[in-house]
């Protein structure tokens, strides 16, 4: 008897692995996406697994990563579904026809950077990175959230641009033991850094906060521009910054390796900032 291809797993299933993935590992964005409003939740939840397992593949260095990143570029370009992440952002399109397809190929095109390890020159070159790998998410929620007014999509850029620029800050010694270095090698010129595990990071930190400082301030007012989970939005963002600060009163960079971490009654009072859209 010939053997059959087991069939795809339903949306429902999906979903219950989508809610165990966000909260296994990512508590601030699990936290703001409780307490979104019920009809978009499942597909928040949808769209983080989607990105998180691409982005996992190839942080990993899966042998499978390029493969399932080619079949979500094919469905971005030709809508063919060839894979479990192709079939979720299928199901998000039919329910969100705004669903901007050329971001999920430019996030495709961010990951296979990632893959390629190509050095960064200069800020406009992070920004891009930056904007390939989570700018595009940003663009995709703002779709699943809707929006009052097409300067929103900037904004949703902007928020992504900025939450990856402060993943980088908080992540760098364990890049560098991963072997890689996000940060610009100009502004490490700037800065006087050759040397990111022994020389002083301090002025090159402040001119890295200070960036993605100037990207929050703009993402933040447009999220007063999201139909539903603005103050969602907001609160997670709120939260996010925190690390910023948080890499300051650790003497930015005076111990390491060192991975910053916000207090836990610190995000409380930033979720209720956000949410009282303060």
């Amino acid at each position: 008897m010939a053997l059959t291809a087991a069939a795809p797993p339903p949306i429902q299933t999906l979903l219950e692995e989508a809610v165990s993935t966000t909260n296994r590992v990512a508590r601030t964005f699990a936290l703001a996406t409780r307490l979104l409003p019920r009809e978009v939740r499942p597909d928040v939840y949808l769209l983080y697994l989607v990105c998180r397992q691409l982005d996992d593949l190839v942080d990993l260095g899966h042998s499978d990563a390029a493969h399932r990143l080619r079949l979500v570029a094919e469905w971005a370009e030709r809508g063919s579904v060839g894979s479990p992440e192709a079939r979720i952002l299928e199901h998000l399109v039919e329910r969100h026809p705004d669903l901007p397809r050329d971001a999920v190929s430019d996030f495709c095109a961010g990951q296979i950077q990632d893959m390629s390890r190509v050095a960064v020159e200069s800020e406009s070159q992070l920004d891009l990175y930056c904007y390939r790998v989570a700018g595009t998410v940003g663009r995709m929620m703002a779709a699943i959230l809707e929006v009052s007014d097409p300067s929103a999509e900037a904004a949703a850029r902007a928020m992504g641009i900025a939450l990856q620029r402060t993943n980088i800050l908080r992540d760098i010694d364990e890049d560098l033991d991963r072997g890689r270095v996000y940060l610009p090698r100009e502004t490490l010129g700037m800065a006087g850094v050759r040397d990111l595990r022994r020389d002083d990071r301090s002025l090159l930190l402040r001119i890295e906060i200070a960036i993605a400082d100037h990207w929050y301030e703009q993402a933040l007012d447009g999220t007063f521009l999201l139909r539903s989970g603005g103050r969602q939005v907001r609160a997670a963002a709120l939260m996010y910054r925190q690390i910023l600060r948080q890499i300051e009163r650790g003497g930015r960079g005076a111990h390491r390796p060192c991975r910053a971490v916000v207090p836990g009654p610190r995000k409380l009072l930033c979720l209720m900032q956000g949410m009282l859209g303060a």
